[in-house]
């Protein structure tokens, strides 16, 4: 009895010990986050104030109110950004269905070196191709240009996303096709009507890791975009809000907030979707 009620209390405290580390980690991930959307509710005098405060003595929208009302190139970024992400993510998944069934489906001896060549490519850092990238770009003219950018990126984001739905084709049994050629179905029929919304999913997850990836990229709209009026949104907020306004820590508050509300809403609504796609291409069998 007594070897019980020990047993019982040393998981009772090893429960508490476990939920207690994971509240702390926790604390530690989202405390940047809180501080940005407090600081944004402050005046800029509270903003400064030493030492600081960990909750507005009176929350104002002054910071939502000026951005919206004296900051118009803050949505010109905004719109960029949207536009470029969207259309890397639109691209990446059409490129990576026809990349990835090719692979799941035609064995070929070219398969295993275009598949390394994927992985490899994967290896070297964004900075070393940056070079060669802006060369290119330069010998096609397509600097400076939103297209040129959605270019630039879709080549980094789209290894990625082929090898990922490869692994999703591959787990479609090769049944279901030869029962649809069996009825008469062609090649593309089959791809588009039946295997294409088996893997939807997997589609879904690869969209979103682009559209996610985009939004965030600095780098690539940083080196090949030098118009004001082409920027993306981190690119605009760095070299227009936190140089001539630096002073102003609760706009620049305001404007990550407002920043980060796409990321957000679209990870709550679809995190289901993504994480099962995801779990679904890791598995194979």
């Amino acid at each position: 009895m007594t070897t019980q009620s020990t047993l019982k209390r040393d998981t009772h405290l090893f429960t508490a010990g476990k939920y207690l580390l994971l509240a702390l980690i926790l604390l530690f991930l989202l405390f940047p986050l809180y501080w940005v959307m407090i600081t944004s509710f402050k005046t800029n005098m509270e903003a400064y104030q030493y030492p600081p405060t960990f909750f507005p003595y009176n929350p104002v929208l002054d910071s939502f109110v000026k951005l919206f009302t004296e900051h118009n190139q803050f949505f010109v970024y905004y719109q960029n950004n949207l536009i470029v992400a969207l259309a890397v993510s639109l691209l990446c998944c059409i490129f990576a269905i026809f990349a990835g069934y090719s692979l799941a489906r035609f064995k070929t001896r070219w398969n295993a070196i275009f598949f390394a060549l994927l992985l490899v490519s994967q290896m070297f850092p964004v900075i070393s191709r940056m070079i060669s990238l802006y060369a290119i770009m330069g010998r096609m003219g397509i600097i400076n240009t939103r297209g040129g950018l959605i270019f630039a990126l879709l080549a980094t984001q789209v290894p990625f996303c082929i090898i990922l739905m490869a692994s999703f084709f591959a787990n479609i049994p090769k049944d279901i096709e030869e029962a649809a050629f069996v009825d008469g179905a062609g090649r593309w029929r089959i791809l588009f009507t039946i295997v294409t919304p088996l893997v939807k999913s997997g589609l879904l997850a690869v969209g979103i890791y682009a559209f996610l990836m985009t939004w965030d990229d600095y780098l690539h709209a940083a080196t090949l975009i030098q118009s004001d009026a082409l920027r993306t949104l981190s690119v605009g907020i760095a070299l227009r809000y936190l140089g001539e306004l630096s002073y102003d820590w609760s706009l620049v508050n305001a404007i990550s907030i407002i920043g980060t509300i796409p990321v957000v809403l679209l990870f709550f609504f679809f995190q289901k979707y993504m994480i099962k796609g995801l779990v679904a291409g890791a598995v194979k069998g």
